[in-house]
């Protein structure tokens, strides 16, 4: 019994295909491993196998979750590292590790727990909000539920070269989809056009007051203008309605964040905009939290965590100075050159682009 028992686990551990003379003159190579199966947190996490083969090996993986090394030694004897990144997914997810010598394979097997389920209505920073709305992008394809799609030819607005579709371009690629826990919009050139999304939530309701906060990744070069902002559910004419802009960033200023206001006495073609930008490293590449506060008293934006922007209600009642008192909706964009994102030019090497957004929640006070 211990005997078989034995036998199995080497057989487990052993791929053949090269070492000792086999029928047919071919030879058969020896991988044995010290472990194949192993599991991980969601939080990730590493792991070292120790190899020992007949001839020379390599190990790599087609999970681009798994970052694999090795050291194979002089003499075949050597060890695989396995990084496994974290799991920001609520589903576990499983991947393999190959060891190759010759015509031999052996797999390693690596099973990651799903990340915990979060309450979100823990997560707002600010005292006595609720989540009211949330899209997390969990789910796969194409964008739908509470978003439309904005359609528009290029020079549609700030003379921007983009067109805007809906879901796909002519030629079929997606300018708004999720995958792997995020959304991605994305702009490219196909033919003699260049092709970009721009999404709005909830655009027939709308939410007035509360705390709005999107994590977001944002694209590089020249040319590139993506934004997070607000506009009025029942708009008439700009800017006497106005507008919140959450983040907005240029290509050709990289990093520079800002937030703005605009109404009918603050805004940009007069020269009177209410505005503040300041540098956050890795805006251009990495996830930043951007966020607003909005009352009846006062509109304040954050960059993770941190006050941006403060524009006060001047008490007054009226519309031409404080127009921020009805419902407001999300807009996400990726804008191509234009007034301010093609001040300075435009570098079409850099297409295709990607803005990446982890997630989107609205609170309100009860």
């Amino acid at each position: 019994m211990n005997f078989l028992f034995t036998l199995l686990a080497l057989l487990s551990f052993t791929a053949c295909g090269g070492g000792e003379e086999q029928g047919g003159g071919q030879t058969a190579s020896t991988i044995t491993l010290s472990g194949d199966k192993f599991s991980v947190g969601h939080e990730g996490g590493t792991f070292t196998v120790d190899v020992k083969a007949s001839r020379e090996w390599s190990a790599f993986s087609d999970n681009d979750w798994l970052k694999v090394t090795y050291n194979a030694g002089t003499s075949h004897e050597g060890k695989v590292d396995v990084v496994v990144a974290e799991n920001t997914l609520t589903a576990s997810r499983r991947g393999t590790v190959v060891v190759k010598a010759g015509a031999g394979r052996s797999v390693i097997t690596v099973t990651q727990e799903a990340a915990p389920e979060i309450k979100y209505s823990d997560l707002c920073p600010l005292d006595g909000y609720q989540l009211v709305w949330q899209d997390e992008f969990d789910t796969d394809g194409i964008l739908k539920g509470d978003w439309t799609y904005q359609t528009a030819r290029a020079g549609w607005v700030n003379h921007e070269l983009q067109t805007y579709v809906e879901q796909t371009s002519p030629g079929g690629s997606t300018v708004a989809e999720c995958s792997k826990g995020t959304l991605k919009i994305n702009c490219f050139k196909e033919g003699d056009k260049v092709y970009s999304g721009r999404v709005y939530a909830c655009r027939n309701t709308g939410w007035k007051y509360g705390y709005v906060e999107a994590r977001i990744k944002l694209p590089k070069g020249k040319g590139t203008w993506p934004a997070f902002w607000m506009m009025p559910v029942h708009f008439t004419a700009w800017p006497d309605d106005g507008e919140i802009d959450i983040m907005e960033e240029v290509g050709y200023h990289p990093n520079y964040t800002s937030s703005s206001i605009h109404c009918k006495k603050y805004y940009h073609s007069i020269g009177t905009q209410k505005t503040k930008e300041r540098f956050c490293a890795g805006a251009e590449g990495e996830f930043h939290v951007y966020a607003l506060e909005w009352t009846a008293d006062y509109i304040r934006t954050y960059v993770d965590g941190k006050e941006l922007f403060y524009f006060e209600n001047d008490g007054k009642g009226d519309k031409q100075t404080w127009p921020f008192n009805t419902p407001f909706y999300v807009i996400l964009n990726l804008a191509w050159g234009g007034d301010w994102g093609g001040a300075q030019g435009v570098d079409e090497s850099v297409l295709p682009i990607t803005m990446e957004v982890d997630y989107v929640r609205v609170f309100q006070k009860p």
